[in-house]
């Protein structure tokens, strides 16, 4: 078929590709099968239902074309910066690596929130790291959360009042 308006050719030969049952759009199954980590793991399945619900403007679970395009701008975006801050190159980004990279991305975390997060997100190891699907899931979810801070935290102190509901309705809709 032809190149729909708006969409990188080269985004939808691999659509084509990826779309494996042949029904127009993208599932998270299919999207998994598709994105490999530099190490050739697949991306994580929360990182997959992730993007395709931050890219899937019908809430069908699914992405058309454009959206598949535009997912794949994205992740080439957080590919571009993930080798940024993978000092060693390494295909993965260690502890240092993501304080360093929170930091640049205008982060003011504690090195022990970093540590939270590799003992979370990273695999089972003397040095954890993470690769680069749990990084777009990192980054992604952190901003997410800051965007719901600031909205309680119109003086931009750094602080807020919230209740316990609050609180809960503003991880329920960030986040799941």
């Amino acid at each position: 078929g032809n190149v729909p308006p708006g969409v990188d050719p080269e985004s939808f030969s691999w659509f084509q590709s990826v779309d494996a049952d042949r029904s127009g759009f993208i599932t998270v199954k299919e999207l998994k099968q598709a994105l490999l980590n530099s190490n050739w793991s697949a991306f994580n399945d929360e990182t997959c239902l992730l993007m395709i619900n931050t890219f899937d403007k019908t809430r069908s679970g699914r992405i058309d074309v454009y959206g598949f395009s535009a997912l794949m701008r994205f992740i080439q975006q957080w590919k571009n910066l993930f080798q940024q801050y993978d000092r060693d190159q390494s295909g993965s980004i260690g502890f240092s690596e993501l304080q360093q990279a929170f930091s640049q991305m205008g982060y003011n975390l504690s090195p022990q929130f970093s540590q939270l997060l590799l003992a979370r997100y990273a695999q089972r190891s003397p040095n954890p790291s993470i690769q680069l699907d749990r990084f777009i899931h990192i980054c992604m979810q952190l901003q997410s959360i800051t965007d719901a801070f600031r909205e309680k935290d119109a003086g931009l102190v750094g602080n807020v009042r919230l209740s316990y509901e609050d609180f809960l309705t503003m991880v329920v809709t960030r986040m799941m």
